[in-house]
């Protein structure tokens, strides 16, 4: 006998395509769920929003994100070092 689990699906809010739970890129933040079937997906509408944010709001987070990234770099850096 075969068991049919139901598995839950998503919606690509770029393309529309449907994919199942496990797939795709589904991220949560601030009660809002963004759902996306490929990478280029996710690169289309985030090219979009940041069009949409205002300039300090833009720059704010563009500097924190590059900080982030700086700091990783650096710390594997120096795990690197022989």
């Amino acid at each position: 006998m075969a068991y049919s689990m139901k598995v839950k699906k998503h919606t690509c809010i770029v393309c529309g395509r449907t994919f199942p739970e496990g797939q795709g890129i589904v991220l949560r933040r601030a009660n809002i769920e963004l759902t996306f079937h490929s990478k280029s997906c996710l690169t289309k509408f985030f090219r979009l929003f940041i069009e949409n944010l205002d300039e300090g709001s833009f720059k704010k987070a563009a500097k924190e994100t590059i900080k982030s990234f700086e700091e990783q770099r650096k710390a594997r850096m120096k795990t690197k070092v022989i």
